[in-house]
């Protein structure tokens, strides 16, 4: 049965699709059977790993139930994918029946048990596709860019969180905070992780041991379809992030 992480932050320009990226790729490297889920609009999950987001069958043909999740995934030489586009954006108005909160979770149930990982990439903003999120998952990884209003907004998602677990998911876990875009040398950088910390003690979590660096192959990845593990596997961020699989793994 897979074992589900979203990573979410309702801030955007953090690194989640580019962390969602590079978790399906690096656990795919590493063995795994696993699945990219692209609760976004904006489509970045699918497109970043070469999809062609505007054709085919997406999430959102799924969540309204005019395909199985298992018809509309897609393979990858990164893993599977099931993608999304601009049509997901309609959720929040369209989805309102009752119960609703568990479209994704019952969507999904079917495949859970062909895969080990499955990775949800979440839209930057607190609405239903977020909360569907949250009520399928396991747990959670939160990135964070070190500046200060990277900060804000977080008690919000603490709201959030908790809400989810009382009512839908008393079983959810933050495996933790993610620092990305990082560079140590910045005199702001370590005065930023202290608060991080502070807030990652609030979430009743840690900051993660590693520390994703700043790299212009980031950037760069995306428009070549691929993570940045793939892209640049030599780069500082891909051994961040194949060090994070490591980490993630080990505290399972």
């Amino acid at each position: 049965m897979a074992y589900i992480i979203t990573v979410t932050n309702q801030k955007g320009g953090v690194g989640k699709t580019t962390t969602c990226c590079s978790l399906v790729n690096g656990l795919y490297l590493s063995g795994y059977k696993v699945l990219g889920i692209d609760l976004d609009p904006q489509g970045n999950l699918g497109f970043c790993l070469g999809i062609d987001i505007e054709n085919g069958l997406t999430a959102y043909d799924v969540l309204k139930g005019a395909a199985s999740a298992r018809e509309a995934i897609q393979s990858t030489g990164c893993g599977d994918v099931l993608p999304s586009n601009i049509l997901l954006s309609s959720a929040e108005l369209e989805f309102n029946r009752s119960g609703r909160e568990f479209i994704l979770s019952s969507a999904i149930e079917p495949i859970r048990k062909d895969y080990d990982f499955i990775i949800i990439d979440t839209p930057p903003a607190l609405n239903l596709l977020t909360v569907n999120a949250y009520v399928t998952s396991d747990s959670l990884i939160i990135p964070m860019v070190p500046e200060v209003l990277s900060l804000l907004g977080i008690s919000q998602l603490k709201d959030t969180i908790e809400i989810v677990k009382k009512f839908y998911n008393s079983g959810l876990k933050i495996s933790g905070v993610l620092l990305t875009k990082y560079n140590r040398h910045l005199n702001l950088v370590k005065e930023v992780e202290e608060l991080a910390a502070a807030i990652a003690l609030q979430l009743e979590t840690t900051i993660f041991n590693v520390k994703i660096r700043n790299n212009v192959a980031v950037a760069e990845a995306p428009a070549h379809g691929q993570s940045i593990i793939s892209y640049a596997p030599k780069s500082n961020a891909a051994s961040d992030y194949n060090d994070l699989v490591k980490e993630i793994c080990n505290n399972l």
